[in-house]
């Protein structure tokens, strides 16, 4: 059995067709949050832009559902080019209880085979401090990441005073998705840490989760 954490970051007048998708296969649980793209403020500027406004979709599925999705999205709203989104697929080690994983699976049969623990990619997770996006994402990038998705978010520790280093765990909070090359992860993380991380005023918590397919990534060298 394969069970998969599929993630899909679009442009949000995008997100509509993109969650038609998922319905079109009856995915038992689709959550929607709104976020926004990573260009630094000085880039904006530049340009005379504004930030990107972006929906991440997430939903659970079955490997075979997973494909089935992704090659849904490449052939009706080509996520695989780059610009047009980005999708990827995290495998879950575990589910809570009996019920979760008969409704995850949908009364659908048990996937056979080994999963794919082949990553060539990681979703690198931070956590950090509201407004000091900028931060995390030059130390990024100056490491070799491309884009991000930045995604609004409040803490909530065991007390609201609580403190972890310089991170109040109650105060509003930036989540910053980055696919990145497995060979790159960790010279991304060590940047983000030591420029922005738990002992500076952006207060970056990082982790990272294993990629199992993607489609849509654009490689820093490749902008």
């Amino acid at each position: 059995m394969e069970l998969n954490f599929v993630i899909s970051v679009v442009d949000r007048d995008r997100a509509d067709s993109m969650n038609k998708l998922y319905k079109e296969l009856d995915l038992p649980l689709t959550v929607t949050m709104l976020g926004r793209g990573t260009a630094t403020g000085e880039t904006l500027a530049t340009l005379g832009l504004v930030a990107s406004e972006k929906s991440v979709i997430t939903t659970v599925a079955d490997r075979e559902k997973t494909q089935q999705l992704m090659k849904n999205a490449k052939r009706r709203l080509f996520i695989d080019i780059p610009g047009n989104g980005i999708m990827m697929s995290i495998p879950l080690k575990s589910v809570g209880g009996g019920r979760t994983l008969a409704y995850f699976m949908n009364s659908a049969q048990e996937s056979k085979g080994a999963p794919n623990m082949n990553f060539e990619h990681e979703l690198i997770l931070v956590i950090l401090n509201q407004s000091y996006t900028d931060d995390v994402m030059i130390a990024a990038r100056d490491a070799g990441a491309g884009g991000g998705t930045v995604v609004h978010a409040k803490g909530i520790g065991a007390k609201y005073t609580q403190k972890f280093f310089e991170v109040s765990l109650s105060n509003e909070k930036e989540i910053i998705l980055i696919a990145a090359r497995s060979n790159k992860k960790a010279e991304i993380m060590k940047a983000i840490v030591e420029k922005a991380g738990p002992e500076t005023p952006a207060g970056a918590i990082v982790f990272s989760l294993p990629i199992s397919s993607v489609a849509g990534l654009r490689d820093f060298n490749d902008e």
